[in-house]
């Protein structure tokens, strides 16, 4: 069936966010804005955590690779966005289409699993902090981040090969600034229920096995909190899970809304705009909320730049 893909359509046009003449060049400078930001703020955290050997416990190794997710998440969906907003027709070629779905999934599906086993750290460290360098050791911190990108990688290939088994005929306008599911699976001509039940079981998979791992950390979380008896203790601890519940909420708030309601109560238009937020807005803001609210962080970097300037 692949096969039959590429000799019907070789390429597709991606819609874009809108149609509106008179809005594109000041959106491709708004996007340019928050691309900018996006790079400058996770290449920073990166950077920051790599330079200094104090940040390097798992906490921050979790950040460290949130932070290379995010970059790679953006820069595989915003370089081709901004094409739309400067040209007359943004064409992709199937192949393109492809692996831009593919990668899209893969760090949808990774980051999506590492807010968990960020959860996982967290209840470690507050729940049982006397044998937290031994429950999260190094070696547990990597077997954690192989079955992070393992469930990135089969989540990725479900996705994608979903898609490669769908016939495209005549139609190759994709009514998305990007090769997303719902948009390819609109336009295919052979596309049925089986397809549509397919991405609903792996997005449920995706979005549902981390939310249960977090739910069920902060669930022990807050009951390991109400015992400490210090009010200094118990702020410290809600301080320190603050940035992580924010970062899930944004994340897994506008996921949700994008693919686990029918198209029928979110039509694509509204679906393209939703999907802004864990695309673009999300990659964004996650540096910014671990830069801004943690201390040591903060912190760390004064101090490097201290470095860099004196």
């Amino acid at each position: 069936m692949a096969a039959d893909n590429a000799s019907s359509v070789t390429e597709f046009i991606l819609a874009g966010l809108t149609d509106e003449l008179e809005l594109q060049i000041p959106l491709f400078f708004l996007f340019l804005g928050f691309y900018m930001v996006t790079v400058v703020g996770n290449l920073g955290l990166i950077t920051l955590i790599g330079l200094n050997s104090h940040l390097h416990i798992p906490m921050y190794f979790f950040l460290f690779n949130l932070s290379f997710t995010d970059f790679s998440f953006s820069t595989a969906i915003i370089p081709k966005m901004l094409m739309s907003f400067v040209s007359k027709k943004n064409i992709i070629s199937y192949a393109g289409c492809m692996t831009q779905l593919f990668f899209f999934c893969f760090f949808v599906f990774s980051e999506s699993f590492l807010l968990s086993a960020m959860a996982y750290d967290r209840y470690v460290a507050i729940c049982k902090p006397l044998l937290y360098m031994v429950t999260v050791s190094p070696q547990v911190c990597l077997l954690l981040l192989l079955g992070v990108y393992g469930m990135g990688v089969l989540g990725a290939v479900a996705h994608t090969g979903n898609i490669l088994f769908l016939t495209f005929c005549a139609d190759n306008l994709v009514n998305h600034y990007m090769c997303d599911i719902l948009p390819l699976l609109e336009i295919s001509c052979n596309s049925s229920y089986i397809n549509v039940l397919v991405v609903f079981i792996v997005v449920t998979i995706g979005i549902g096995v981390p939310i249960v791992a977090i739910f069920i950390s902060y669930g022990f979380i807050i009951s390991s909190i109400f015992h400490i008896s210090s009010t200094e203790g118990r702020s410290k601890a809600f301080s320190t899970c603050s940035s992580h519940i924010i970062a899930v909420s944004l994340f897994f708030g506008s996921g949700a809304f994008m693919y686990l309601k029918p198209p029928s109560i979110l039509p694509l238009d509204q679906g393209k705009v939703s999907s802004l937020f864990y695309t673009i807005v999300v990659p964004m803001f996650n540096p910014l909320i671990y830069s801004l609210r943690n201390k040591d962080v903060k912190i760390t970097l004064k101090k490097t730049m201290g470095r860099i300037t004196s």
